[in-house]
Order: structure tokens, then sequence, then C-alpha cells
């Protein structure tokens, strides 16, 4: 099995559509009257979900009418916020494709396909042309990415001069190897963490600018031990991103969690840009 087939068998397989509407009918939520927000729990399939999407969101220069990419989208919850809250088209590229499938048919069910459409594809090969993009981002994604600086270069081809590209993952700590099973690996297989400082020169050498990095790792570790709380209590709700990790999802949780603690991953935030000229 090539690398790629097993990451992506690793974030979804099967139908994940139906699991997910099953979880939605489950809440008595009316499948002809669903919302982006009615999605929000389950499709920002990242670490702490909804909030952090907002939250980089919130930090980014979008204006309506711009088109964005997405790379490593998942099911797409992202796109649709942020196509919805700007008013802006937005394509997503993932290797997964259950994901893919599953997405557009979201997309589909809250009438916003039109905005967002979701394709299937590989980050370090983009299928886009040159200087396609008025920006760029990418969520917890790159852990699984083996060759960053590729994955770096492209994303600066495809985006316009002056466009802002940001990113969020898990890097590498200082205090040694992470704990598995985590939600983007079960076993250290197909995890390729590195160190923000190496991050962060990636990003120079593909030729960004202006780099910002917000360490997020207390708000990380507080909502990964908010979910544990939860799931200790039995109150996690029918519908959430634990429904596609599957029966690790505690444990991977909770290595998440002490992962950061030991600072043995380090969560980061970055927002950059593609010089003007």
């Amino acid at each position: 099995m090539s690398d790629a087939k097993s990451i992506a068998d690793h974030w979804g397989k099967g139908d994940v559509f139906a699991l997910i509407t099953s979880a939605l009918t489950k809440q008595g939520k009316p499948l002809d009257a669903l919302t982006v927000e009615d999605l929000a729990p389950v499709d920002h399939y990242h670490a702490r979900g909804f909030p952090a999407t907002v939250e980089l969101a919130d930090r980014l220069p979008i204006r309506p009418g711009q088109h964005l990419v997405d790379i490593g989208c998942g099911l797409g919850g992202p796109a649709r916020y942020i196509a919805k809250r700007f008013q802006c088209v937005v394509s997503g590229v993932d290797i997964t494709p259950a994901f893919v499938e599953a997405g557009n048919k979201l997309s589909a069910l809250v009438g916003i396909q039109s905005q967002v459409k979701i394709e299937l594809g590989d980050g370090q090969r983009l299928p886009y042309a040159d200087a396609f993009f008025d920006g760029g981002y990418t969520q917890h994604v790159t852990m699984n990415v083996p060759d960053r600086p590729r994955f770096y270069a492209e994303a600066f081809r495809v985006l316009k001069p002056g466009a802002f590209f940001a990113l969020t993952e898990h890097g590498l700590g200082p205090s040694g190897e992470p704990h598995y099973p985590l939600p983007w690996s079960e076993d250290g297989n197909g995890a390729y963490l590195v160190t923000p400082t190496e991050t962060r020169r990636f990003l120079e050498e593909a030729g960004f600018e202006g780099i910002e990095i917000e360490d997020t790792g207390p708000k990380y570790l507080a909502g990964y031990r908010a979910a544990i709380e939860r799931a200790a209590a039995g109150t996690l709700p029918p519908l959430g991103i634990h429904i596609l990790m599957g029966e690790t999802a505690p444990q991977k949780m909770r290595n998440a969690a002490r992962n950061i603690a030991e600072g043995r991953t380090h969560p980061i935030q970055m927002i950059c840009r593609k010089p003007a000229r």
C-alpha cells in the first residue's frame, strides 16, 4: 500500500456521508433545513474544530468575491464557513476520497455548492494553475506531509502575488517523539512532524515573507482536556469529530493532550504572504 493510500485510509473510508447524516438524524436535525453551523461539530475535522477555524478566519484579510484554496480541506467545513462568512469562493483539495465525496454532498445539502468545490488531489502536486488564488490556508494537514518543502512551494506557486497563506499544525516539540495513537496516525506511520523553526525555514525557502507565528499549545491542551472530560462523563454529543476517529478516539485525545503537556508536540498557527512582486 502506498504512503498516500495509507494516510487517506487513516482519515476516512466507507460512507462518511451516511455516518454524518445518521448522527444528524439522531440529534433531530431535519436534513432538508440544515445550515453550515449545524454541520460545524463534525466537519471541522482538525484539532479544536470549529473554534479554531473561526479564530484563524478572524486573522485573514479575506474580501468578498475572492477565490481561496483550502489545501487538505477534509470534509470542507472550514471552506463552507469561510465561503458563507466572507461571500467568497473556496476550492478545496484533499487526498481522502471518502472525504471528497462526503464534502461535496454536504455542500449541496446546505446549498453552498456554487461557492465550494472539493476535488481529489495531493497538496504536494496541486491541480491548479500558477498565480490562481487570492489566498490559501491549510489546517492540521502537514503532520501527514512527507515533502514539506514541496508542499509549501506548491502553495506559493498557485497563489497570486501579495496573497496570504495561513497554516495550523502540531509541530514537533523538544522533548522526544510523541505518544501514539494520535488523530493523524495510529502508530507513527505516515506522521512527519517538524519543529516550528523548521516550518518557518521551509516557508521562507519557498518564498513567503512577513511570517507571523502564534503558540497555540495552551488553547489546544485546554480543548483536548475538555473533550476528555466529556468522554469520561459519557456526555459527548451524537455529532462530533469523535465519530470519525473510531473506537480509539478517547485514547487519541488523551495522547494529544499528554504530548502537548510533555513538550512532545508544539501546536502553532502561522500567517504569511507571497511577495507582491
